[in-house]
């Protein structure tokens, strides 16, 4: 089920939110909301329900498990408990990538193997590190083991944050599972959040998005001026898409009486690509430094430690992301940036003018975006030759003479304005009496566009669905 979708606004949510409040106990709430958690995933590829019970009921065992033993029996307890989180996820996310490239290599050698066609479950990929983070914790003493199966299953499955994130972990609503406050302050904020998200999704991302798809893969001999406007047009479309989800995400959360992380703070403003790594996904970033890079070391060893830790880190995110090869490469193309920048690079970047550091960034995280969108390593090399002009300069094709309509140009200007420019002051200068509605109405007036453009049909999955 898609947040931007008239299933989800106009029957889903009103139902749920309307059987969520007037329920008078937290127990009561958590178990409706896990039951509209579960309704929510099932909704598009119900077969799928069996692998998300399954990791629900595996890791609340697991973690009980890890948290009744001592010394090498809670190890091995740890690593089955990874081991087999690792496993669905290898199984259903990479099963078909590593076949199918085995077979490749096998091919000229006169051998043939059976490949597999396996489909993968929505945000299988979240939700696994969810569980990771939960019984990983566990292991470290952050916290015990919770013995209740609701909360639980409630933690890996909340809805809001199943299928796309952010990255929530079990101490940020260790608390709030039990104990949550609702205030009509908190839901007009959250309201606000979500509002914006939603917004964000179908008034930009969605609008940009033919642009994108003309540019990626309608068209093969496309002139360097078309291949920027669908580079600058997927930059756009993907910030938004993805902002646009995780606001509404956490939107959707603060009604609920939940917190969850902050996913983006302006990462287009970077001025280098380790900025860049603070500001976007950062429920990811975090994540993986914690997990991953922390573990293998860290900085605490030799600098050629650290540079290999770093590589290693983002090949796996990477991969994490998506199993093709274009995915390896773009994680490797940003962990190269990373040691380059530690190499001497950073310190030469701070001495520069801001304009010189933000557009290096802009345009090393734009390169990277080649290699996340193409669909293999043909394409990429493809499109990489296309911005240098390979195929002309400014000839347009007529589908993309089509789509550069009036809406298209305006809101694709507007989505690189907002992406880029500074962050907006906390409070305006006007008295509360004129910003307070002001902000109302403007608020008010996003939501009947979005909702508008909504009911015209006029939305589509969100990216990161599909990882």
């Amino acid at each position: 089920m898609v947040f931007s979708s008239i299933t989800f606004l106009f029957y889903f949510l009103p139902i749920f939110l309307a059987l969520y409040f007037v329920t008078p106990t937290i127990r009561g709430k958590n178990l409706i909301t896990l039951v509209f958690s579960l309704v929510f995933y099932a909704w598009g590829e119900p077969q799928f329900i069996v692998v998300l019970l399954f990791s629900i009921v595996f890791n609340f065992l697991a973690a009980l498990a890890i948290d009744d033993r001592e010394g090498s029996a809670r190890k091995v307890a740890l690593a089955v408990a990874v081991a087999g989180n690792l496993l669905v996820l290898g199984v259903f996310k990479y099963a078909n990538f590593v076949t199918a490239n085995v077979a490749g290599l096998l091919a000229p050698l006169g051998l043939a193997i059976a490949t597999t066609n396996i489909h993968l479950p929505l945000g299988i990929s979240f939700f696994t590190f969810h569980c990771l983070s939960y019984v990983i914790d566990i292991y470290r003493r952050r916290f015990r083991a919770n013995r209740d199966p609701i909360d639980v299953a409630l933690y890996i499955s909340l809805f809001p944050q199943l299928v796309a994130g952010p990255i929530v972990r079990y101490k940020t609503v260790a608390r709030q599972l039990d104990a949550r406050r609702f205030t009509l302050g908190r839901t007009s904020v959250g309201a606000r959040i979500l509002i914006i998200g939603l917004a964000q999704k179908v008034l930009v991302a969605d609008v940009v998005a033919p642009l994108v798809q003309i540019s990626f893969d309608q068209v093969h001999d496309r002139s360097l001026v078309e291949a920027w406007i669908g580079l600058i047009s997927y930059t756009v479309q993907l910030y938004f898409d993805f902002a646009g989800y995780s606001n509404m995400a956490i939107g959707l959360g603060i009604v609920l009486g939940f917190t969850f992380p902050r996913n983006f703070r302006m990462p287009y403003t970077s001025l280098s690509i380790t900025e860049f790594w603070r500001r976007w996904h950062m429920s990811l970033s975090s994540w993986l430094r914690d997990y991953l890079y922390i573990p293998l070391g860290g900085n605490r060893g030799s600098n050629a430690q650290t540079y290999r830790n770093l590589i290693m880190v983002f090949l796996l995110c990477g991969l994490w992301h998506g199993a093709n090869w274009t995915f390896v490469l773009w994680g490797a193309w940003h962990g190269a940036f990373l040691v380059i920048e530690r190499l001497g690079l950073k310190s030469v970047l701070a001495r520069l003018a801001t304009p010189v550091s933000w557009g290096y960034a802009l345009l090393a995280v734009m390169g990277g975006w080649v290699l996340f969108r193409s669909a293999n390593l043909t394409d990429a090399i493809g499109y990489y030759a296309s911005l240098f002009g390979r195929n002309g300069i400014g000839e347009i094709s007529f589908d993309m003479h089509d789509a550069l309509n009036e809406r298209a140009i305006v809101t694709l200007v507007i989505g690189c304005v907002l992406a880029v420019a500074p962050r907006w002051p906390a409070r305006w200068s006007a008295p509360f009496v004129v910003r307070a509605p002001a902000d109302l109405a403007f608020t008010f007036a996003l939501l009947i566009f979005s909702m508008i453009t909504v009911a015209a049909g006029a939305y589509s999955p969100f990216l990161y669905f599909r990882f």
